[in-house]
């Protein structure tokens, strides 16, 4: 019954939290690694790993992490399969989302409101998140066509 106790998802969210503010992230990535989260919980597990991994590098180095120096660190440790699907995200947008924002783009690079809400909806990014990405992209192709 105790070993039940112990493998609850509650139980070890909290221990790896325990570990993350108590400075122990050896024992924070060991349960990480070694137990298996549900999606909800991905988001929180991810933030503990990076965060971890942020701050274990910027004590070696004795100064604050930029963008590039965090980006590395991203590539270094990548995140386990026990808090991840595995869908490769670029930008935080998933594959999937980005294949239906292409694909609504070669039909129609100007939504409505109204479309992009269903866009949001469709994709699970917000509406703002879609009309950034239809601004980028119409802009990105207007650069490509001054280049040539």
């Amino acid at each position: 019954a105790c070993e039940q106790i112990q493998k609850n998802e509650s139980v070890l969210k909290a221990k790896a939290l325990i570990a993350f503010h108590q400075g122990n992230f050896p024992e924070l990535y060991r349960i990480i690694e070694l137990n298996s989260f549900t999606p909800e919980s991905h988001p929180k597990m991810q933030q503990l790993w990076l965060q971890a991994h942020y701050i274990e590098a910027e004590r070696l180095r004795g100064k604050p992490l930029g963008a590039v120096g965090k980006y590395r660190i991203r590539r270094k440790f990548p995140l386990p399969r026990t808090i991840w699907d595995g869908e490769e995200t670029s930008y935080c947008f998933k594959e999937k989302s980005r294949v239906v924002l292409r694909q609504w783009y070669t039909k129609n690079p100007y939504p409505s409101p109204r479309e992009k809400r269903q866009l949001a909806e469709q994709t699970g990014l917000t509406t703002t998140q879609v009309s950034n990405w239809f601004k980028n992209r119409r802009q990105r192709d207007r650069a490509s066509e001054t280049k040539r």
